[in-house]
């Protein structure tokens, strides 16, 4: 059995509103609203075929010089690195039992890079897949049928935890066992009732 995990909103929290302020401050525009620049522009980060300049070009509208570049990556990177505590200690104790953790996630590949090098969540995943690196994103079919080839597993040892309903549609399409992360997710309880 493995326990795929997403990382943003399961494993991280979302951003505080002192994290956006900071970012907004150096890009000098608004950018936590749902149809601001940095979403609309942020699929195609996360796929890769974005650089972090063309992403920042296109989110603030003009070139952005190095230096600003490596601070808005920094603060980028910061304000997703905030972490759910609850979920941290079931990954702990999933650990300890000795379970098979693979992570699976939506991400830049240089914030992949900075996590897995610097973070403390790390540590606990056999198995690290990232959209950026990989070239594609949750929820196309083709990174689940990725992870299943490279575990290797069948659908049905696969336990995908997620927060977006499309992603986990997109798993269960292909037999995942699956669990929708919420606020009011009891994620202890639902592993556990999966296994039974």
């Amino acid at each position: 059995m493995w326990y795929l995990f997403d990382y943003g909103m399961v494993i991280s929290t979302a951003p505080e509103p002192a994290d956006w302020d900071a970012l907004q401050a150096q890009a000098g525009r608004d950018l936590a609203h749902a149809d601001s620049r940095y979403w609309t522009h942020r699929e195609a980060f996360d796929a890769g075929t974005l650089t972090p300049a063309d992403y920042w070009a296109a989110v603030l509208g003009r070139t952005v010089e190095e230096e600003r570049l490596a601070v808005l990556e920094d603060l980028d990177a910061a304000q997703w690195s905030r972490l759910n505590p609850a979920t941290v200690g079931v990954l702990q104790s999933l650990a300890d039992e000795g379970a098979r953790l693979a992570l699976l996630s939506n991400m830049p590949e240089g914030m992949s890079e900075r996590y897995l090098r610097e973070s403390s969540w790390a540590q606990y995943f056999e198995k690290t897949y990232f959209s950026g690196p990989l070239r594609m994103t949750k929820p196309d079919r083709r990174i689940f049928e990725h992870v299943l080839r490279d575990l290797p597993a069948a659908p049905g040892d696969v336990v995908f935890i997620d927060d977006n309903t499309r992603n986990i549609s997109a798993a269960q399409a292909l037999g995942f066992r699956t669990v929708l992360f919420g606020a009011g997710t009891d994620l202890r309880r639902e592993l556990a009732d999966l296994r039974r």
